[in-house]
Order: structure tokens, then C-alpha cells, then sequence
């Protein structure tokens, strides 16, 4: 890419706008030693792998010191490595590794909270007077008509439970939005702030970190007078407050107070922001006032899901039209301003894509996933690939017994339908389609045991399929979509000005049946985007910007030419350059 003013934006032209980036689940990655769990080595020794899927950088989720309550995202030391991990040689090692492959490498940044076994929150709760007290948020109990001591405030957790926990020691509650294990830390303590900056941050950017996913970016800013939710789910003690305890009054200046340290080492970040709407994106991420270089938008993710009543069910009543209205205004909500977009389809926290939003029945699961490469690879902002994804991984069965859900936020999801007598069948079906836990499963990389991902049993169970997907065996199929996906990202490189960078243009959008876009680059440049998410062939039109050019196929997800093009095949993808 050239150093021209991209398309989408009036900002500067930035490193990170050409990225491709790849994450990376440590524990399910790739185990080097034996133990069942992904370590830092295994990951050292799959570089040259990622490199070759087409990918410029990675991203690691946290790999920090904890007692794993959240998979890591409960960290008792910015400044260590988790053991079975490996140590902070591993880590000096893929940074280098990454660096001498010209890649960039990121890392989580995750400063909402600490682990309960954190120095400074074993400080904080050793006494009301200690120093480190106010570096955590801490409120008396309140007491009911009967004297019965509650919680400040009737705040529901993230994960279902109450935002707060009693302290016998010091007799007062400190606010956890997460488990329990996770108190969060005060930002209207300027102490606390600066800490953070130094262990969390500016540590790794020394070490050579190119930049930080930053986890729950919208929740360092609370209402300090804690009021009650309102009620929404009568007869529950605890009431959802996500929109209390979300973009807080001073959420702004904390993202600016990271962004200065961020713009000083030229570094990327990318905000973990779920309930941003795209003005407020917009906001956050402008170059003028940097906050972040660029937001995670989660409204495709969140396409078909119950969010209203229960979001680990899904709806029937949304279809492809509705999935085209949330990707049309995702994908165009910067244009004209001087912000930057990303654009994923899985991470860690979402089930996997091809079960998501196409088909992953085993006759047209390759074909599926291949649609999506194509919309992954020409889709505006900066990319993000998830492990496994370039494989065509798909959601573990449904047949799996719920002992086999060991995503914290699937076990107290199970624990209150139980206590709810609700619907445990209906509970199960609703895991089955959207429960993280499928995209925490080991890495496919081959058909011997445990997918070769390691010698001992893993963590996690493997999903059943890596006898049909792996790296191994698609590696050497020009068919598969290991292979497809690296040639659409470099079809994406070589076009980078017009898919990475260009103007999105959605035409007929009720259509249910095939997602048809244009891409407008430099010099008038025109590419034509056409998928097929059914299982029977679809006409489709020309694009109003590509009317009176001749179609030059770049590339198709089923045939290296294709005779006819007005109509798609089931399940087909085509990239064309109207010219």
C-alpha cells in the first residue's frame, strides 16, 4: 500500500490499516511439552505456519501469570508468564521470531480488572487503611427492612452473577463485573493509573509489543453513586446494568490517558467496545483524538441472537437482509471521517463462523467456509483471523454432553437455568449454536491424535472432526480451505487499495438468498463481490457501479473459470474486477 490517503478515511495513512492479523488462544494453540496445554514454544514453532496463511502479525491472548478463573483474563502479574505457559525467554523469543519474519506482534491488554491473587488487590483487602486500598472499588453493605445485609447496589455480573462480594476481613464490598476472582480496579484513583500504565503497558512496549487489544475498553469508567438497575428480570436479585456501568463519565479521558502512551511508541490498539454504537465509535477512534487506533464492532456477532431475553438462545426471526443492513453500516460508518475500522467474523469470545452464519453440514461445510473467506478477504478495515478459522473449523457437536462446556460464562449460564427450573434441553441447544467454548477447542493441525495438537490428552476436548479438518492434510489439498483462504488474503494484498481500503457499496439488500457488493477503489477502480449462502444456484445483477464494464473473475470459490456470470452456483463466492 502506498503511502496515498486511503479511501474510508481522512486520517493519516497507518502500519496497522494494511494488517492481517492472526489470534492466537495460547492454551489451545499448540502444546510443545506434553502436558495437554498450549504453551509459548508452541506457538514459536507454528510461526512460519502463520506467516504462510498470508497473516502479517499475531495476536496473543493472555499469556500473564494467573490462577486461570477466566482463562487468563484473571491476571495476578502483568510482569510474569503463566508456568505451563512458559517463561519470559519464550516470550522475548516470538517477539523476536515474529520481528525477524517481518511481523508484528500484539498482546491483551486487559486493565478493567485484576485477579483477586494480584499484589495490589492483596494489599487492598488487607486493611481499610493500607494505600492500595482506593486502587479498587470498595463499598459499605446496605441493609434491607429486616437488616439483612445486601450488596450496594442490585448489579448483575457479566457472567450472571452479583457485581459484588462481601469481605469478611475488612466488612465491605468490592465490585467485581466479571467473577468473582476479577475485582475490578478503581480508574478515578490516579495511583492505580499509573501503575497500570507502567506494568501493563509501557513494560511490554519496552520489551518490543507493537500494540494491544484492549479488553473491555468501554468498562474503566463507572457511575460512582452505584445506582440500582432497573428491574427487567423480576423475581432475580440481580438486574442486568450494562448500560449503567458502561461508557462512564470519564471513560474518554481514561482511553486518552492510554492513548498518549500508545502514539508515542507508534503502536496499534484495537478496543474491545461491544455496546458502541458507531458514532461513538467513530469518536473514539478518530486520529485527532486518539483514544484507540480502531474498535471491534460485535453486532454481526450478535446477528440471531435472543439479546433482549437471552443471548445464549437464538431468534428465528432475523435473516440474510438483517445480517447485510449490520455489515453495510459496519462497514461504512467511517467514511468521511478521520477514524479507521476492523473487521473479524470470530475470536475467542463468539462460536465459530462457518456454524454461525452459512452451514457446517459436512456436504457443504468447505464450500461455507470458503464463502466467507471471500467476504473476509475484501472487506474494508483491518482483518483479523482467528486460529482455526483458515481451516473451516466448525462448533464441536451437538450430541456433546453439557460436562464438556467449560467456558466459566456456559457453566453459570447452566447453574441458573437449573436454579430457574428452566429449560436445561433448550439451554443445551442454545450452548450448542453460540457458546464460546467452541472456539476454545485445540487446533486441528493433523489426523493423528489429539489432532496433533499434543502427546497427552488435551485440556479441552477435541472437536471430532480433525480427521476430515487439519492443516496437515489441507496443506497439501489446492482445494481446501486452508488453500483458499491463502489465496483470497492474497488477492486482498495485491488489491489491497480497493478491498482493504476501498468504498463499500451493498446492492439489493433484501435479498435472503446472496450478498452482492461493490468495492470502490483509486482512479475509479471497481471490484464485484457475489455470494451465495444457499444450497440451489442464484441470479444475481451487476452492481450499479460496475454497469457497462465486462467482469474479469479474480477469483471463485468452486471453479478456476466460471461461463456464466449471472448466476452463482450453491454455495459459490466470486471476486470480479469490472473493468
Amino acid at each position: 500500500m502506498s503511502a496515498k490517503q486511503p479511501l474510508i478515511t481522512k486520517g493519516p495513512h497507518k502500519w496497522w490499516m494494511d494488517a492481517i492479523i492472526y489470534q492466537i488462544w495460547p492454551a489451545s494453540f499448540q502444546d510443545s511439552n506434553g502436558d495437554g496445554v498450549g504453551d509459548l514454544p508452541g506457538i514459536l514453532s507454528r510461526l512460519d505456519y502463520i506467516k504462510s496463511t498470508g497473516a502479517t502479525a499475531i495476536w496473543i491472548s493472555p499469556f500473564y501469570d494467573s490462577p486461570q478463573h477466566d482463562m487468563g483474563y484473571d491476571i495476578a502479574n502483568y510482569e510474569k508468564i503463566h508456568e505451563p505457559y512458559g517463561n519470559m525467554e519464550d516470550m522475548d523469543a516470538i517477539i523476536k521470531g515474529c520481528h525477524d519474519r517481518g511481523m508484528r506482534i500484539f498482546c491483551d491488554l486487559v486493565v478493567n480488572h485484576t485477579s483477586d491473587q494480584h499484589d495490589w488487590f492483596k494489599a487492598s483487602r488487607s486493611s481499610k487503611d493500607d494505600p492500595k486500598r482506593d486502587w479498587y472499588i470498595w463499598r459499605p453493605a446496605k441493609y434491607d427492612a429486616d437488616g439483612n445485609r445486601q450488596p450496594p447496589n442490585n448489579w448483575r455480573s457479566c457472567f450472571n452473577q452479583s457485581a459484588w462480594e462481601w469481605d469478611e476481613k475488612t466488612q465491605e464490598y468490592y465490585l467485581h463485573l466479571f467473577v468473582v476472582e476479577q475485582p475490578d480496579l478503581n480508574w478515578e484513583c490516579k495511583a492505580a493509573r499509573q501503575a497500570i500504565l507502567d506494568s501493563a503497558v509501557r513494560f511490554w512496549l519496552d520489551k518490543g509489543v507493537d500494540g494491544f487489544r484492549i479488553d473491555t475498553a468501554s468498562l474503566y469508567s463507572k457511575p460512582m453513586d452505584f445506582p440500582d438497575a432497573e428491574v427487567t428480570d423480576p423475581g432475580a436479585p440481580h438486574q442486568p446494568a450494562f448500560h449503567l456501568f458502561s461508557d462512564g463519565p470519564n471513560l474518554e479521558g481514561y482511553l486518552r490517558v492510554l492513548g498518549k502512551v500508545f502514539n508515542e511508541y507508534d503502536s496499534m490498539t484495537v478496543g474491545e467496545f461491544p455496546n458502541a454504537s458507531f458514532e461513538r465509535s467513530v469518536r473514539a477512534t478518530s486520529a485527532a483524538d486518539p483514544q484507540m487506533s480502531m474498535n471491534f464492532h460485535f453486532a454481526l456477532c450478535d446477528w440471531k441472537r435472543d439479546m433482549a431475553n437471552d443471548p445464549y438462545q437464538l431468534t428465528q426471526t432475523e435473516t440474510l437482509s438483517s445480517f447485510k443492513r449490520i455489515l453495510s453500516a459496519q462497514q461504512t460508518h467511517v467514511e468521511g471521517t478521520d477514524s479507521w475500522p476492523s473487521f473479524f467474523l470470530e475470536n475467542h469470545d463468539i462460536a465459530r463462523s462457518t456454524s454461525r452464519y452459512i452451514s457446517d453440514a459436512p456436504e457443504w461445510r468447505v464450500a461455507s467456509a470458503k464463502v466467507l473467506a471471500c467476504l473476509m478477504a475484501t472487506a474494508s478495515g483491518t482483518l483479523y483471523i482467528y486460529q482455526g478459522q483458515e481451516l473451516g473449523q466448525v462448533n464441536f457437536s451437538p450430541e456433546w454432553p453439557l460436562e464438556e462446556y467449560l467456558d466459566v460464562g456456559s457453566i453459570n449460564y447452566i447453574k441458573l437455568v437449573k436454579e430457574r427450573g428452566g429449560d436445561l434441553k433448550q439451554a443445551h441447544k442454545g450452548l450448542a449454536a453460540l457458546a464460546r467454548d467452541h472456539a476454545r477447542t485445540p487446533v486441528q493441525w493433523s489426523s493423528e491424535a489429539n489432532a496433533g495438537f499434543s502427546t497427552a490428552k488435551p485440556w479441552m476436548r477435541v472437536a471430532d472432526e480433525y480427521k476430515s479438518i487439519n492443516m496437515a492434510d489441507e496443506d497439501k489439498d489446492p482445494k481446501s480451505v486452508l488453500s483458499f483462504y491463502r489465496k483470497a488474503i492474497a488477492l486482498r494484498k495485491e488489491h489491497l487499495d480497493t478491498f482493504g481500503h476501498g468504498l463499500f457499496r451493498l446492492t439489493d439488500v433484501e435479498n435472503d438468498d446472496t450478498i452482492i457488493y461493490s468495492k470502490l477503489g483509486p482512479d475509479g477502480k471497481v471490484a464485484v463481490v457475489a455470494l451465495n449462502f444457499t444450497t440451489k444456484p442464484q441470479k444475481f445483477a451487476v452492481p450499479p457501479e460496475a454497469k457497462g464494464r465486462k467482469l474479469q473473475l479474480l477469483l471463485s470459490s468452486l471453479h478456476d473459470s466460471v461461463s456464466d456470470d449471472s448466476t452463482l452456483e450453491p454455495m459459490e463466492g466470486r471476486i470480479y474486477l469490472a473493468v
